[in-house]
């Protein structure tokens, strides 16, 4: 088995292309070790120490690091780690696949699916490729509400991809936005 690494945006955090599905659809995001006990994956990932934040993706994983660890220090072990669970044949999480969590909003639900649409079609498929992913949490107001998960989480330029690139498009598509926030989990 061959496992890839790209960079990311973020260098706090590393993406690993294992070469095979990591969940049949959806993300799932892990921010401590201890969100990461339904998931073999991450728990293996979490007992190399330094990481202190795992996220997958359909074809990947993205490793977040401390600052007090090298990339060429962890990343071997990382390999290993991600290596030995393919190999165990354990699933990613046991029980169910992980997606994105979503709040919609009744009264403005045709503008909401339209928001949805334009994050999944134009946005979700840029950020995965660097590893992240960004979920829809609500719209209130002209304000549209997003989670950043992953490498997005912490990346020195999450605020710029939130504000000049993704709040761009959705007021071009979208004249009822006024705003793009993001939030916590």
């Amino acid at each position: 088995m061959f496992i890839q690494t790209e960079s990311t945006p973020n260098p706090a955090t590393l993406k690993f292309l294992p070469g095979q599905a990591v969940l049949d659809a959806g993300t799932a995001d892990f921010p401590t070790a201890d969100a990461a006990a339904k998931s073999p994956l991450a728990r293996r990932v979490f007992d190399v120490d330094g990481v202190t934040g795992v996220f997958f993706g359909t074809d990947f994983v993205t490793v977040t690091k401390s600052d007090a660890v090298e990339w060429d220090h962890i990343k071997p072990a990382l390999l290993g780690a991600i290596m030995e669970h393919f190999q165990s044949g354990d699933p990613a999480i046991e029980g169910q696949q992980a997606g994105g969590h979503e709040a919609g909003d009744g009264e403005n639900a045709e503008l909401v699916s339209q928001i949805k649409e334009l994050l999944d079609t134009r946005v979700r498929p840029a950020v995965a490729q660097d590893g992240g992913d960004i979920t829809f949490h609500g719209f209130d107001r002209g304000v549209v509400y997003l989670h950043l998960q992953g490498a997005c989480a912490g990346c020195p330029s999450s605020t710029l991809t939130l504000k000049m690139g993704i709040e761009n498009l959705l007021k071009h598509y979208l004249p009822e936005v006024t705003e793009v926030r993001a939030v916590a989990p």
